[in-house]
């Protein structure tokens, strides 16, 4: 009885010294900040405490017509977006901001969740899709999914500028002062690129970071996406090599 008491001391003890080190270590780290745009006065304070509990830095929004407005001034690393919103339409929201270069991850949630609506949002530039109801938990586990993937090379980032490329304060990608129209992996995989500052990446690990958020991805996926992505390169100063066997390079040309 006694060693079974002790044991029982051990692991709380053991447990709690682990919960202080999780602690100590997410002190460390910068949150990831959130942009809500959600209009159900019973759900956006629901999301907001989920998130909030999780370490993230949470700014909502109930309009559409000022969703862009929150956008601009937040730079968020992330933005939950509804597609019924009093104002501008969701879809619309997220054409004009990607149209203005603002490059944000979007997951989009909303119970319109048939297939066209779905395929519409991933093509104006949506990263995820969650159809209401969902789980809070997988919310949060695809917000850090969509956040690890914009962070790619500019965590170990040694290059934001090469050629007429540059990653912007605000995550957007110009060439020559110009915000880029690119799709959500093209601008992962440009950034990751970028920030290798000419240096060649593994394209097993530009898969990773390019296609962190979907377990259906085949690797043959990352060369239709490089394909793309070169032919928007022109007049950037810069070219897309793919180094056969080892990977690609971004590199300035002379």
């Amino acid at each position: 009885m006694l060693r079974g008491a002790a044991v029982n001391r051990l692991s709380a003890a053991l447990g709690e010294m682990r919960r202080r080190q999780a602690c100590r270590h997410a002190s460390k780290l910068q949150p990831v900040k959130v942009l809500l745009i959600e209009d159900d006065e019973a759900l956006r304070p629901t999301l907001e405490r989920a998130l909030r509990h999780a370490g993230m830095q949470v700014a909502s929004c109930a309009d559409g017509n000022r969703a862009l407005e929150r956008w601009r001034a937040g730079v968020p690393d992330v933005v939950l977006l509804d597609l019924t919103l009093p104002g501008l339409d969701g879809l619309e929201i997220l054409r004009r901001a990607r149209a203005e270069g603002m490059a944000a991850p979007v997951l989009i949630l909303t119970a319109r969740g048939t297939v066209g609506d779905r395929v519409l949002g991933l093509n104006l530039g949506a990263d995820d899709y969650l159809a209401k109801p969902f789980d809070l938990d997988e919310v949060e586990a695809r917000v850090r999914a969509l956040a690890r993937r914009t962070a790619g090379g500019a965590a170990e980032g040694l290059t934001t500028a090469l050629g007429q490329l540059r990653i912007e304060p605000s995550g957007a990608v110009t060439s020559a002062g110009t915000p880029m129209e690119l799709s959500p992996r093209e601008s992962a995989l440009l950034k990751a690129l970028l920030g290798q500052g000419g240096k060649a990446v593994a394209k097993e690990r530009l898969f990773e970071q390019v296609f962190s958020d979907a377990t259906d991805a085949q690797p043959q996926a990352l060369e239709v996406v490089a394909y793309r992505l070169r032919r928007k390169l022109g007049g950037s100063g810069t070219e897309l090599v793919t180094l056969r066997g080892l990977g690609y390079l971004l590199r300035a040309l002379a």
